[in-house]
């Protein structure tokens, strides 16, 4: 099979379109022809410096396609069906083998393109919302990246459940797109301190819940926003500030909480998100939730593609297409 891969982690110019042993799948495991990558913003990160846990390493959380073999033990698919998988790599190839765990049915009339923008921005922007942030009816979200495909799942989520919504994003034209999906109040981070915003629009209290995958320094700030018995999740470094310490003294006298999230976790020690996942693959195909495509790239250019996310200039999910 072809696959984008790379010998060593650095920027998006380390991808090579190689070549490389088909996978085989084991037992419990299906193998699938991937006809639709979503790169997540993870996967640019493994990029820039994971672990190479092979070499060649295909990196890769996200896809979707069709099931072409089993292996031993597999009960839930079968050779046919359409799949959206996680895993912790290899999606950027044209063939992936994955624990059947791992995938979901894609439901009828829902497109494989779409499906393969679920299960990680939708199951991410969840949990942090309500397993962890326990957010309710009439409380004030922040949602962090608000283009971003979490954050675009996790505006749409919140709205829906009754809260107040705040996003940030680049520009103005971008949070205007984002009013379609159920945001309340945009704050440009680029030409206005959020924090401010954040304080002025919710009459000094702060924000509930925030969903923050930028880390470092915006993480910080936005431990300073939040109201009395606030909760901050964590679950990205999308601002590439790894060595950014925190200051979470003023957390204590306001009882606020801040957690980190990782997906990845909960689909291996819970079986509770793959439901919650399957749900959510349910109502973006019958049109109660929708996902954003900006733009698609040919599996050969990933590198280009890994190169536009990191220009930040996409809105929602960019795909490679095998």
């Amino acid at each position: 099979m072809k696959a984008a891969v790379y010998y060593e982690t650095g920027g998006p110019d380390v991808f090579r379109y190689e070549e490389v042993p088909d996978p085989v799948p084991g037992a419990g495991e299906v193998l699938v022809q991937v006809e639709a990558v979503s790169i997540e913003g993870g996967d640019t990160l493994n990029r820039l410096g994971g672990e190479l846990s092979h070499t060649p390493h295909i990196v890769g959380y996200q896809c979707a396609g069709t099931v072409v073999s089993v292996g031993d033990s597999t009960t839930g698919f079968a050779v046919g069906d359409r799949v959206v998988t996680v895993g912790v790599d290899g999606s950027h190839a044209e063939l992936r083998a994955v624990g059947e765990a791992f995938c979901w049915a894609i439901p009828a009339g829902l497109s494989t393109e779409e499906a393969t923008c679920v299960p990680v921005p939708f199951g991410t922007a969840d949990d942090c919302l309500f397993e962890f942030g326990r957010l309710q009816p009439g409380e004030t979200a922040l949602i962090h990246a608000g283009a971003s495909g979490v954050g675009i799942a996790a505006i749409q989520l919140a709205k829906r459940a009754g809260a107040r919504v705040l996003a940030t994003a680049s520009s103005p034209s971008r949070l205007e797109r984002l009013g379609e999906l159920g945001l309340d109040h945009g704050i440009d981070y680029t030409s206005t301190d959020f924090v401010d915003e954040v304080r002025r629009r919710t009459e000094g209290n702060g924000a509930d819940v925030i969903v923050d995958s930028i880390g470092g320094s915006t993480l910080q700030k936005s431990l300073h926003c939040l109201a009395y018995r606030g909760r901050c999740m964590t679950f990205g470094d999308a601002g590439r500030e790894f060595t950014t310490k925190l200051d979470i003294s003023s957390m204590r006298a306001n009882n606020q909480t801040l957690v980190g999230y990782f997906l990845g976790a909960e689909l291996f020690l819970s079986p509770r998100p793959h439901a919650m996942i399957a749900g959510h693959l349910a109502d973006v195909a019958s049109g109660m939730l929708r996902v954003v495509i900006d733009r698609r790239f040919p599996l050969e250019e990933a590198g280009e593609a890994h190169a536009y996310i990191e220009s930040r200039q996409a809105f929602g999910r960019v795909l490679l297409i095998p």
